[in-house]
């Protein structure tokens, strides 16, 4: 399966209509955050299925759909980068990593980096040193910075929260909506596995969180503990 026959795939598949709708969800127009970016139309799980028909594509040729104007043809690329890194020996798995990295501004939306950076930065640096997530969190590049959190859900998933806490506190002070979503989203997926754990983190920060960090933290807290939070009675 060549990169020419995946492309001519998604031509077949173009959907102007639900094109129109994605340019306005991703927030595309002028000085949003997704400026610019392409979109045939054509939704997540079907990009899945083409993913997975083309999963043996060679790492230049994933390369170019990485830098592709298109978003369906970037997640695809992420797609199969992903599903090649989770079967990889050890070399490879290193080797798909510092891609990763490498091309990280390409990964520039929250749901390419939401649907990858966990599977690939993440798994990876489990059970390493973690010092470029903070190189990352302090980035000027949102969606590094995004990158940095979400990698971290992997180590939720794993029963290890510090990480998210510190990159959390790295980022609290950050002016962009989109991540004080992500950081109150992995704060509440800690809450999930460990309640005691989240609320101890919520204690000492909730006063300086932005709102939104704050109301997605705390989104499945039962209603009279939310109040509490949200008027600052702790």
């Amino acid at each position: 399966m060549s990169l020419a026959a995946l492309r001519t795939q998604l031509k077949k598949l173009e959907n102007p209509g639900q094109a129109k709708v994605y340019l306005r969800f991703f927030k595309t127009g002028k000085g949003e955050y997704g400026e610019g970016d392409k979109f045939l139309g054509i939704k997540v799980p079907v990009s899945r299925q083409i993913a997975k028909q083309f999963r043996d594509l060679t790492l230049p040729e994933i390369n170019e759909l990485l830098h592709s104007e298109i978003h369906e043809e970037r997640l695809i690329a992420l797609f199969i980068l992903t599903e090649q890194y989770r079967k990889a020996d050890e070399a490879k798995q290193k080797l798909f990593y510092n891609f990763y990295l490498k091309n990280a501004k390409k990964v520039n939306n929250w749901d390419l980096v939401d649907l990858s950076a966990e599977r690939v930065v993440g798994a990876y640096l489990f059970d390493k040193n973690k010092k470029i997530l903070f190189k990352l969190a302090k980035s000027n590049n949102l969606w590094e910075r995004r990158i940095a959190i979400m990698s971290t859900f992997h180590f939720i998933k794993n029963g290890f929260y510090d990480t998210t806490f510190e990159i959390a506190k790295e980022l609290l002070n950050d002016e962009h909506d989109l991540i004080h979503k992500a950081v109150g989203w992995m704060l509440r997926e800690i809450g999930k596995r460990n309640l005691s754990e989240e609320e101890k983190f919520l204690t000492k920060h909730y006063k300086n969180m932005p709102r939104t960090m704050l109301r997605y933290a705390i989104e499945k807290f039962p209603e009279q503990k939310r109040q509490v939070y949200l008027k600052g009675k702790i």
